[in-house]
């Protein structure tokens, strides 16, 4: 398990593929801020919840300046059926490794019903335009956050 993220660490790098399969990368977004969001799993209650979250503010968080990356472990084609299912605009971005996960910090241990197990920390990391983060926050709800990201951004 990774160390969390901090405000003013430097946003690690990476590429991953989309739910066409097309690479993109943190880089492809500099000069702008990015949301970037990580999620346990495509297609479950939660996680569509924040996703549709997402999609549903979209147009207050990009005229702000913010692109928004959802990152879960699933395969492309997963997150293709997800993305179609659900109607959502957000990218999604595939990393069944789980090295992108990790280098955010937001893979490790969790405790559920007494037991103790490796997963999908929902987390969230609000990158500057220059790749620097400038929120980083775990063990997010994903019910009512994107409302409490947009206050706590001022938008």
């Amino acid at each position: 398990m990774s160390a969390r993220l901090t405000p003013g660490d430097e946003a690690p790098a990476f590429t991953l593929p989309d739910a066409d399969g097309n690479e993109v990368s943190l880089a492809d977004h500099k000069g702008r801020k990015v949301i970037v969001y990580f999620y346990p799993a495509a297609l479950t209650p939660g996680c569509t919840k924040q996703a549709c979250d997402f999609t549903d503010n979209l147009d207050v968080l990009a005229g702000a300046g913010y692109d928004v990356i959802g990152i879960s472990p699933d395969a492309p084609q997963k997150l293709a059926k997800f993305r179609e299912k659900e109607n959502l605009k957000v990218t999604l971005l595939a990393d069944p490794d789980k090295k992108v996960l990790d280098a955010y910090g937001a893979y490790g241990e969790k405790k559920n019903y007494g037991k103790t197990y490796m997963g999908v920390i929902r987390s969230t990391i609000v990158v500057d335009e220059q790749g620097k983060v400038e929120h980083a926050l775990y063990n997010v709800r994903a019910t009512g956050h994107v409302a409490k990201i947009i206050k706590d951004l001022g938008i």
